[in-house]
């Protein structure tokens, strides 16, 4: 009868303890968790610094093109 009542103790602890056990892993990978979000905001992608460089390109042939027609529209006057 012992043996049984320890068996159902066990397992009537088991339950919680899991718990327990999921929540201090969570806890122990945090810190590295951090740091590596960390890293991926302090560096560029090759994808980020590619958008990054078409959108410049495209900022400077719309300031380019606008100043040819503005010199345009001066020379037509």
């Amino acid at each position: 009868m012992r043996k049984v009542l320890i068996l159902m103790s066990a397992g009537a602890l088991a339950v919680p303890l899991a718990g327990c056990v999921s929540t201090a892993t969570s806890i122990v990978k945090a810190p590295f968790k951090a740091a590596g979000q960390a890293a991926d905001w302090a560096t560029t992608s090759q994808d980020e610094a590619d958008r990054n460089r078409g959108r410049e390109i495209r900022k400077q042939e719309k300031r380019d093109r606008k100043a040819a027609e503005k010199a345009a529209r001066r020379h037509d006057d």
